[in-house]
């Protein structure tokens, strides 16, 4: 059985023992979409290649990726939504074959819905790097095997020129909005500013305008957790003769990860001191019902993702800095000439709402006149994926515009 993302949505009475122990069973070396999968709602598109920020040359880039809706005759309705760390295509719809979770803004897209797809054309690539049917680190190469620890660096800047080839490759040429959350809001930036004749609207939310150094350090120790599995084999463990991958240091990694996207007011109301299955802690046996929640999570993360794909996304993550190169942040954002929607969430503690403030004062057609959209959620930085009808009808204000 698999439950409906965002991972917040399971209900507590799931993140039991038993539950627990039904994801216990060794997962399979990578949790990543492969070749001879059911490919379920996705479409592909074989790209040309992609030369990176470091000099390094991917010679063939595949895009998976979803829509709904239909393309107007004058491609005026176009919207390009990216995802976060680890999302994919797969906004909305059940769970099935070939798509592990179910949708992850089923509540914003779809007929008559905020961002409503009778009027506008829905587009959902999986990142460059990502492990659900683009390249990345668990795809083939030309001779036949996985690019494990061969995949190269990638920047935020280098993801958005494999979506701009993307874009030309299903024949849009402007984007009446690109919406993007967490690492996705990173991109939209990326997008507003590199290629501001590419985009009408854009959304940036939950994001920050560079990666600080304590977001870098919290990233740092995920990334370790990974490398530190003896199975992680430097990153070539798709063939392992025992069929072992690094899953114990990417479920914790994802544990890690699930405290900087919560907030302490929420796992604390939520959780309290609760004792799993009532047994009592003075017997220093079962778990605080709180361990049991992010072992749950862990230990299902690992069924559905590759440990290769999460250092390459992490350290794309660290390299992001609108103003690198630019003249600093102000200056960046001095070239966005889209409308804009910043939001930030009052609980997030990943990328704090002050980041958002800063970005909306400097954006010369934020549609809120130089302030960000600040929405109350206790669910920190997940409330940008969670608050569906707050989102929603601020997109759809944007989308107004």
């Amino acid at each position: 059985m698999d439950w409906q993302t965002p991972e917040d949505s399971v209900p507590l009475s799931f993140v039991t023992e038993a539950n627990n122990r039904a994801l216990l069973g060794k997962p399979p070396a990578t949790g990543a979409w492969r070749e001879g999968d059911p490919a379920g709602n996705r479409e592909f598109v074989t790209l040309g290649p992609i030369q990176l920020e470091s000099g390094a040359r991917i010679p063939v880039v595949r895009t998976a990726w979803e829509s709904w809706g239909k393309l107007n005759d004058d491609g005026s309705n176009a919207v390009l939504i990216l995802h976060a760390l680890t999302g994919d295509s797969h906004l909305i719809g059940p769970p099935g074959r070939g798509h592990p979770t179910g949708g992850w803004w089923s509540g914003v897209i779809g007929p008559g819905k905020y961002l409503d797809t009778d009027k506008w054309f829905v587009v959902a690539p999986n990142m460059l790097g990502g492990c659900q049917g683009t390249t990345g680190p668990s795809s083939h190469t030309s001779d036949g095997q996985e690019w494990g620890s061969r995949f190269p660096y990638l920047t935020i800047r280098d993801q958005v020129a494999a979506q701009v080839a993307f874009s030309d490759a299903i024949g849009v040429g402007r984007w009446a909005a690109v919406i993007g959350g967490s690492m996705g809001g990173m991109h939209a930036l990326e997008w507003a500013i590199g290629h501001p004749e590419r985009l009408e609207r854009v959304a940036v939310l939950a994001a920050p305008p560079i990666t600080t150094a304590d977001q870098i350090a919290l990233n740092s120790v995920q990334i370790e957790a990974i490398h530190m599995d003896p199975a992680f084999n430097g990153g070539d463990y798709y063939d392992a003769a025992d069929g072992d991958g690094p899953y114990r240091g990417l479920a914790l990694a994802r544990r890690m990860a699930l405290l900087n996207y919560r907030s302490p007011a929420e796992l604390n109301a939520r959780f309290q001191r609760s004792w799993q299955s009532g047994i009592s802690p003075l017997g220093k046996t079962g778990k605080f019902a709180v361990e049991s929640y992010l072992d749950f999570h862990g230990n299902k993360f690992t069924r559905r993702f590759d440990a290769n794909s999460y250092v390459v996304l992490v350290e794309a993550m660290n390299s992001h800095d609108i103003g690198r190169d630019r003249g600093g942040v102000t200056e960046a954002l001095s070239r966005v000439t889209a409308k804009s929607l910043v939001l930030g969430i009052d609980s997030d503690r990943l990328f704090p709402a002050t980041q958002q403030t800063l970005i909306a004062r400097h954006l010369v057609n934020n549609i809120d006149n130089g302030e960000a959209v600040i929405i109350h959620s206790e669910f920190g930085h997940d409330g940008f994926l969670i608050e569906e009808d707050t989102v929603g009808a601020e997109l759809s204000r944007l989308l107004a515009s």
